[in-house]
């Protein structure tokens, strides 16, 4: 199985965001970078002049390198942002359908986990409009992800899951973070700095519940997919995508790819995985049809 490195999610400092992409250019075993703004396109002019560097030295690092698209557009300049995107002569990853007024009939793109590809003909659609790779939806479970291989291996399309980090769950048209801080959305002053994993929340009782990002709702538990591997890679599933966190992402990358290739046992790469971060909560649960917090190891 590939290892695809997803887009950044989260509100990092350019220069973090720069040293972060050196480092997986130059260490990270993935095979393909999703690089660009998914979230708020409000903090895409922080380091969009950073993005060509960026894209190159990921480039001379063996990776392949695509540009991801918007997961909600709603304003003109959000549909320029698209555009401009179609034009680079990078792959583009959909994540909006709206990125689809912009590419050409048969100009190949890969599509993100925030598209609802829930059954077969969904995916011939976006075979026959040039998908190449879809990410699934994370809250499938394997019965649904076997049977979306079976269909992608007939249409020549790579399917890939959701193998590592917070797990997106929604996006809105209001902003959670500037709310928090009695900020609008319009002078939210980019408060989602604070928190480069999300912010987590809690309900009433004091249980962990659910992570806000900007306009983004995220899981509370980090998704682990490093001990159900075989299952998958049997089923035919031919990536498994990372999403990028604080903490040793170029470690996690070395996990799962001893894993993908079985050098080590599912036990080691669950507990070396633990190690890098105790604090966090695994879960795997949306894979075998339970709560997606529930973690089965």
């Amino acid at each position: 199985m590939r290892l695809t490195l997803g887009p950044m999610l989260y509100n990092w400092p350019a220069d973090r965001w720069s040293d972060f992409y050196a480092r997986i250019a130059d260490e990270a075993p993935v095979d393909r970078v999703i690089i660009g703004e998914v979230v708020c396109s409000k903090r895409l002019p922080f380091y969009q002049n950073q993005i060509p560097e960026a894209v190159e030295r990921l480039q001379r690092g063996g990776k392949e390198v695509v540009l991801a698209s918007l997961g909600l557009v709603t304003l003109p300049r959000e549909r320029k942002m698209l555009a401009e995107l179609a034009e680079s002569g990078l792959p583009v990853e959909v994540n909006d359908l709206t990125m689809l007024r912009y590419l050409a009939p048969g100009t190949h793109f890969t599509v993100g986990p925030l598209v609802n590809v829930y059954n077969e003909g969904t995916l011939g659609f976006l075979a026959g409009r040039g998908a190449t790779t879809v990410c699934l939806p994370p809250e499938l479970s394997f019965a649904s992800v076997a049977a979306l291989a079976a269909a992608g291996a007939q249409l020549g399309i790579e399917i890939e899951v959701w193998a590592f980090g917070r797990v997106p769950l929604a996006i809105s048209g209001r902003c959670y973070h500037a709310r928090l801080a009695g900020l609008a959305k319009d002078s939210c002053q980019f408060v989602c700095d604070a928190d480069p994993d999300g912010l987590a929340v809690e309900t009433l009782d004091g249980q962990p519940f659910l992570a806000v990002n900007g306009v983004q709702t995220v899981s509370d538990c980090w998704a682990n997919l490093a001990g159900d591997l075989a299952p998958l890679s049997e089923a035919g599933v031919g990536s498994l995508r990372l999403s990028p966190h604080t903490g040793d992402m170029t470690e996690v990358a070395r996990l799962f790819r001893a894993a993908a290739d079985f050098r080590i046992d599912p036990d080691e790469a669950i507990a070396g995985l633990a190690a890098l971060a105790p604090e966090r909560r695994f879960s795997n649960g949306f894979l075998f049809a339970q709560a997606g917090a529930e973690w089965t190891h």
